[in-house]
């Protein structure tokens, strides 16, 4: 049997190794946030943000970024259909409603020129995903926001390096969140970053994910409202402060993986990858080949050629109204047509080109 080429791993060193240690071994009593300290300020220096709070997750930086906006029942927050459940999740928990609208067939992104069509008096807020990397149309979303006066929310879970028009992914809404998940460009294991640049949502998110302890309170086991607890442990964050000290060096070599996809398919018919439009940088989290519709390409076709292959890939996302739990919504022909005739390919930091190489000869077996 061919040897294993896995979809994902993480980049690690004996910088990671090394912080690690010194967070286990010295981390503790008065220096046990030390590493979490540091990774935020560092995080939103990178980012050029004001602010960031380090969380046990994207999941839980989004549960804090909506309770902080006081999102509950009665309100409605648009999204795009195509999502992780992570996404929508903190919505249900909550008690308000997503309402699901379709994507683009290029970015994959919430299309933008439906949002209009679902903004109602109880809507409060959009949700802007940057699927694999790629970039939501942020200036058409921004300026719809504000003609109704509603928020803009990043979910830059899969988005660290992407840049739109000169800023980077997260830090144009009115808050972003981020993933390092051990599949993404840079990990922690697991954990996540809220940033904003607003100074009041900051302390409210500080409250609650401090189980509702105010600020200014200094009386022991004393909580002033029902919070939440979604922090990152110290040994994780001082895992990511090495990883942030190698962040351009991570993201390029995952823009370089891309771009030799891309050339790699170039020259195969009816297929699309990840889309980068002038004056922004694809994040490039997850390279990803859609063919065109009457294409005869399969999902199914795609991943029983790499699993034949020992090649591991990931189906694109579900639409979310698909699952069991929402009320399926057809009409978003792209989110419910993309995911049958695409798939996710291997793009580790230390792949190698004769890895590629062989990823794309099985891709082109279905071609021939």
């Amino acid at each position: 049997m061919k040897q294993k080429i896995p979809y994902s791993k993480p980049s690690i060193t004996s910088k990671e190794i090394a912080y690690a240690s010194d967070a286990a071994a010295n981390g503790w009593g008065e220096k046990c946030y030390d590493y979490i300290n540091k990774f935020e300020v560092n995080f939103a220096e990178y980012l050029g943000v004001n602010y960031a709070v380090a969380t046990s997750s994207c999941t839980g930086a989004l549960t804090l970024g909506f309770a902080a906006m006081g999102i509950g029942p009665g309100d409605e927050v648009i999204m795009a259909d195509t999502n992780w459940v992570a996404t929508v999740s903190p919505i249900i928990h909550l008690g308000a409603k997503p309402v699901f609208i379709d994507i683009s067939s290029d970015t994959w992104c919430i299309d933008e020129k439906l949002i209009e069509s679902k903004i109602n008096k109880n809507t409060k807020a959009i949700i802007a995903t940057h699927l694999y990397g790629s970039l939501c149309e942020m200036d058409n979303i921004v300026a719809i926001a504000k003609r109704y006066g509603l928020t803009v929310i990043e979910d830059s879970a899969e988005a660290i390096g992407a840049v739109y028009r000169g800023r980077k992914a997260g830090s144009i809404g009115r808050f972003g969140t981020f993933s390092f998940h051990g599949t993404k460009t840079i990990t922690t294991g697991e954990g996540g970053m809220f940033v904003t640049n607003n100074e009041e949502l900051y302390h409210k998110v500080l409250v609650l994910n401090s189980h509702g302890r105010g600020l200014q309170q200094k009386k022991q086991f004393w909580a002033d409202e029902i919070g939440f607890k979604f922090k990152m442990s110290n040994v994780q964050a001082a895992i990511g402060c090495a990883q942030l000290e190698r962040v351009e060096e991570l993201t390029k070599r995952k823009l370089d993986i891309l771009h030799m996809y891309k050339e790699l398919t170039s020259m195969i018919p009816n297929l699309h990858m990840n889309s980068e439009p002038a004056g922004t940088v694809n994040g490039a989290w997850m390279p990803t080949v859609v063919f065109k519709e009457g294409s005869g390409i399969t999902r199914k076709e795609l991943q029983q050629v790499f699993f034949d292959e020992n090649i591991d890939a990931r189906a694109f996302f579900w639409p979310l109204s698909a699952l069991p739990m929402f009320k399926p919504v057809p009409e978003n022909v792209n989110a419910f047509s993309i995911p049958e005739r695409a798939i996710n390919l291997p793009s580790f930091h230390d792949i190698t080109e004769s890895e590629q190489l062989r990823i794309i000869a099985a891709l082109k077996s279905l071609t021939s």
